[in-house]
């Protein structure tokens, strides 16, 4: 029976002392074990640009380092979405393995987070670079085939965890493909006003605002699963526990999208719904930015107990990035709209988690790449024990 439960080599965990079972320069050139979960890492790099953006500080250069950010999540999302082509034209039983494995296939939900925080990027940095007009087109495309991946994996993934997969224990990235549709709601209300007034522009925010709703009541109903497991099953394997972090992911992700809603509902909306948008922005972010400092504490402490045990390098550090930098972006709305330095301090201090995270992920993955490790397959493990002789006297 398969299990969510124990840590897979094909997720890019690397085992201290294990060898891959072909040479670091051929699985280098190798993309049969590329996962979708690699797109973690174009999403944990385009959101320390977005995140960054939006700080509420006046340094000089930080605009200049956060456009330089989000070209090189640029580079990485075409680099990665054309070796995933290729994953998925040359090895096609590995892509439905992938598929049909219950660790693996919420991670397509990534994609759709690639995409669009890629496609978001261009709106608040990249246009110093590409110019607006650029900016629009590169976002809408991004965003419109981002939604549509992450509404499919919305549905498909569930259907197939219901119809397909063997599962023993819940786990957190079962959110991956449900947290989807609310980056979209997020990162929509950036082009609202780039489109033609009225039906055009309520018609994109009133979209959001239902995928909010999607994303949200799904959230609800999977985070009891996964607190119960913890409750229930005890912490989860060391290569694993990082994804704990994955929880902030739709706490700060939406609370960034009360805020947008915020920002554009006014000459959208008639009067009513905009100033009741304004009003939910502060209702709703304050309480939920709070559970999700809590969820960072235990989450945190958790991390540091599995660091202590032995917890190396994997794959999933990746989630130490992109959910802490929606709470970055979550914080900084509610800075502006409540007008608190206590907010602005609070995304300020999770910034710089955000990028020391996104250093350290990104260094360990680099040179996991050059070497091989991460790009290997699984190593064989002999049938039986090799038969040993000794000598007797």
């Amino acid at each position: 029976m398969a299990s969510l439960a124990p840590p897979r080599p094909a997720l890019g965990a690397t085992t201290p002392g294990a060898r891959p079972a072909v040479s670091p320069a051929r699985s280098a050139r190798s993309v049969r074990h590329l996962g979708p979960n690699w797109y973690a890492s174009v999403m944990g790099t385009a959101i320390v640009a977005n995140a960054g953006a939006g700080l509420p500080l006046d340094l000089p250069g930080l605009r200049t380092a956060c456009a330089a950010v989000w070209a090189l999540s640029l580079t990485m999302l075409l680099v990665l979405v054309t070796a995933r082509a290729a994953h998925w034209i040359h090895h096609r039983d590995q892509a439905r393995a992938h598929l049909l494995d219950p660790a693996v296939a919420p991670f397509y939900g990534c994609l759709s987070m690639a995409l669009l925080a890629v496609g978001g990027g261009a709106m608040i940095v990249g246009r110093d670079w590409i110019g607006l007009p650029a900016a629009i087109a590169l976002d809408a495309v991004l965003f419109t085939v981002g939604t549509v991946v992450g509404l499919a994996a919305a549905v498909g993934i569930p259907y197939l965890m219901v119809v397909h997969h063997r599962i023993e224990s819940a786990s957190p990235v079962w959110l991956l493909p449900v947290v989807a549709p609310m980056v979209s709601a997020a990162l929509g209300p950036l082009l609202v006003p780039h489109l033609p007034a009225g039906a055009a522009q309520e018609t994109l925010l009133l979209a959001c605002w239902a995928m909010f709703g999607v994303s949200l009541l799904a959230t609800l109903v999977m985070l009891p699963l996964v607190f119960g497991r913890l409750v229930t099953g005890g912490p989860l394997p060391l290569a694993l526990t990082p994804t704990l972090f994955l929880v902030l992911g739709p706490l700060g992700q939406s609370t960034t999208a009360a805020n947008k809603f915020a920002d554009v509902a006014p000459g959208v909306l008639p009067a009513p719904y905009a100033h009741g948008f304004a009003s939910f922005a502060v209702l709703y972010g304050v309480p939920v930015m709070g559970f999700a400092l809590l969820w960072l504490a235990l989450a945190g402490a958790l991390v540091l107990r599995a660091r202590r045990r032995g917890m190396g390098f994997a794959m999933t550090f990746w989630a130490f990035t992109f959910p802490v930098g929606t709470c970055v972006t979550g914080a900084e709305g509610l800075a502006q709209h409540t007008g608190l330095a206590a907010f602005r301090w609070l995304a300020i201090g999770l910034y710089v988690f955000l990028v020391a995270a996104w250093l350290v992920a990104g260094g360990h993955t680099l040179r996991g790449l050059f070497s091989g490790a991460l790009l290997a397959g699984p190593a064989r493990v002999p049938a039986a024990p090799v038969p040993v002789t000794a000598r007797t006297r």
